[in-house]
């Protein structure tokens, strides 16, 4: 599993991938919280808060994860080189966890930046430190598993088709399915509203980032998780 997670890994930072990631995240990111004039400016908030980032944030990588993962295995199944790894002594599940864990260490290096945003809230705070360090935490883990599992989901569209496109296009809609779309049709289903909603990830991701660590929320982010891989594994034992 080492040797394709190096393998994976490097060709984030060889190509543009990685660089484009972060700098798209960041960039982003930083507009709307402090240079647009508008509800997401952190500066005209008023209070030492990072609600903004943690609300947008999803917003992003539902974009830019399918964007990272839609070259995982569309590209081998492409250009042919499945058929090599498969020679090879290294098993589906290995293959999957590699690329994997490669994508999820991007991801970290991606968020890491974004730790100037609290050490700035922190700074600009009255009095200075006057900031709710347990939210802060919860939504960084909670951020963190959103984005394991939008990941989990890119790398099955990927096993999809051979089409990096159209593995893109099928990332962002099932990404967005389960982080939204269950939000957005509860309302249809009367006194089962907020069972629905249980169903998308964008109420466990509210719950963890309110600071209180629920093991039925991180039950959830690792069962979608290990769901998506499990799946991506089967779908390559298939071909």
């Amino acid at each position: 599993m080492l040797a394709i997670f190096k393998k994976e890994f490097n060709s984030f930072f060889t190509s543009t991938i990685a660089y484009l990631t972060i700098g798209m995240f960041l960039l982003i990111n930083g507009l709307f919280l402090w240079v647009f004039d508008d509800d997401f400016n952190i500066l005209n908030a008023g209070f030492a808060d990072l609600t903004s980032f943690f609300y947008l944030a999803p917003w992003i990588l539902i974009f830019l994860i399918p964007a990272i993962t839609m070259k995982t295995f569309a590209d081998e199944f492409r250009s042919g080189t499945i058929e090599i790894l498969k020679t090879r002594p290294i098993t589906n599940v290995t293959l999957v966890l590699g690329k994997f864990f490669a994508i999820l260490t991007l991801l970290i290096i991606v968020l890491i930046p974004t730790f100037v945003y609290a050490y700035s809230i922190h700074e600009l705070g009255n009095p200075v430190g006057n900031l709710d360090y347990g939210s802060i935490s919860g939504s960084y883990l909670g951020l963190f598993l959103l984005a394991s599992s939008f990941a989990s989901i890119g790398i099955f569209t990927s096993t999809l088709s051979k089409n990096q496109v159209v593995a893109f296009l099928l990332g962002i809609c099932m990404v967005f399915l389960f982080y939204y779309g269950f939000d957005a049709v509860s309302s249809l289903f009367g006194d089962y509203s907020y069972t629905i909603k249980l169903l998308g990830m964008n109420e466990h991701y509210k719950s963890i980032s309110r600071g209180v660590i629920d093991s039925r929320d991180l039950l959830y982010f690792m069962s979608i998780i290990i769901f998506f891989l499990f799946v991506s594994k089967q779908k390559l034992t298939n071909e």
